[in-house]
């Protein structure tokens, strides 16, 4: 198995992950001209995407994956809450619907969604495995609730959101109803919030940890990589960054 982002951020959303010939996205909020720019950027053809799993209906998750499946031919899988709440934007493009508490595979890969608390209608985020490794992916969760940490608990990469500072969101530039709704219990997870989830879990099995969703106004790669690297005992250059750009590279395991 392995992993690349295509961009993480509040500009635009997507994980690629790989196991033999199954090839998934998670969320896609790129349109159809610029996912396929970015897979290039990765050796990927658009073609050879089975499907989008998407976390929840905001635009930086959800924005291009319609389009995306009705251009490429790709599946769309969501909860029920989410594809209710995208409205009118499916078109003719029908989802599988997904329940937040029942594992799937799709081709070689074992997939289990979980729920998180955002302020969306419901959101999920995902594990995948090929039977020997694990892949958590863990972005748009207000806290750290215990279902959170028993789902990333001996996972061998994870792929954790990393949104903000606190001190840099109360002293930044947003609104104050921005900055209470993204450092609420419904908003993105914190550097410190990120690092006491890592905490909490069997470490002995990582091989990647990547920080990701960071803020381009509230935080910088090197506050999230301090922040995790304290936690893992590990110096900071060894946590990756998901750039909102250039994404990440591919990680195997």
């Amino acid at each position: 198995m392995r992993f690349a982002s295509l961009g993480s951020g509040s500009r635009g959303n997507a994980l690629l992950v790989e196991v033999n010939q199954t090839r998934v996205l998670i969320d896609a909020g790129f349109g159809p001209r610029e996912i396929t720019r970015r897979l290039a950027a990765l050796r990927v053809d658009t073609r050879e995407i089975a499907a989008v799993l998407v976390t929840h209906e905001h635009s930086d998750h959800l924005g291009g994956a319609y389009a995306c499946a009705r251009n490429f031919g790709w599946r769309v899988f969501m909860t029920a809450g989410t594809f209710a709440a995208s409205g009118d934007r499916h078109g003719a493009c029908r989802p599988d619907l997904v329940d937040s508490h029942q594992c799937f595979h799709l081709g070689d890969l074992q997939i289990a969604p979980f729920p998180v608390p955002h302020d969306a209608r419901e959101p999920v985020q995902f594990i995948l495995g090929d039977g020997c490794s694990r892949l958590a992916v863990l972005t748009d969760a207000g806290h750290v609730t215990p279902h959170m940490v028993s789902m990333v608990d001996q996972c061998d990469a994870i792929v954790l959101e990393c949104n903000h500072d606190r001190r840099m969101l109360a002293q930044g530039p947003y609104p104050e109803h921005l900055k209470r709704r993204v450092g609420g219990p419904l908003g993105h997870l914190d550097n410190d919030a990120a690092a006491s989830l890592l905490a909490r879990i069997d470490q002995s099995r990582l091989r990647h940890v990547v920080a990701a969703h960071l803020s381009e106004k509230n935080n910088s790669p090197d506050m999230a990589r301090r922040a995790l690297g304290d936690v893992l005992g590990c110096a900071p250059e060894w946590v990756g960054v998901a750039d909102q750009t250039r994404g990440l590279d591919w990680r195997s395991l």
